[in-house]
């Protein structure tokens, strides 16, 4: 069956669920590197902020991460950013499968015993919290931009960048 879209899940109401010990077998997150490029000193700081309340899926973080370090990386190097993705996917999604052909309604519960089965994880962000991270010195800003950019289309809620100037090491 196919991946539900990102739509089903955007939204939230409930407090999180992380509750791992009554779900059986949660996968674990696509998502594997947080950090990436070279760590030092940098003059700039960018951040993709998020707009609005929602939930990102661990596929649409692992696919904005992709982006923008594949655009970093060929453009201006690994050894010119340091890149971090600042959100983890605690919270479980479960989802209640229902048997879609004739005569399935003799073979399901409805929505009795609807706790469903757990499909995957996503990362609660509110107004204002930063999804992903670029330090770069000044000649390499428009990459950066360029890069969140791209990174920012792969999720599911309005973001905007955050341009901030890091105080010089003396």
């Amino acid at each position: 069956m196919p991946l539900r879209p990102a739509r089903c899940y955007t939204h939230f109401t409930s407090p999180p669920y992380t509750r791992k010990e009554y779900i059986k077998g949660v996968p674990p997150p696509k998502i594997t590197k947080f950090e990436m490029g070279t760590r030092k000193d940098y003059e700039y700081l960018l951040q993709l902020v998020v707009l609005r309340a929602g939930q990102i899926r661990h596929n649409a973080l692992e696919a904005a991460r992709v982006m923008t370090h594949k655009y970093l990386a060929t453009t201006i190097g690994e050894a010119n950013y340091y890149f971090k993705v600042k959100v983890y996917p605690h919270h479980v999604l479960r989802e209640n499968k229902m048997m879609a052909f004739a005569g399935a309604d003799r073979l399901q519960d409805g929505m009795r015993l609807a706790f469903g089965k757990p499909i995957g994880t996503a990362a609660r962000v509110y107004p204002g919290h930063v999804v992903l991270e670029v330090y770069v010195n000044k000649e390499h800003i428009p990459y950066a931009k360029e890069a969140l950019r791209r990174g920012g289309s792969k999720l599911p809620l309005p973001t905007r960048i955050v341009i901030r100037e890091l105080k010089k090491a003396q």
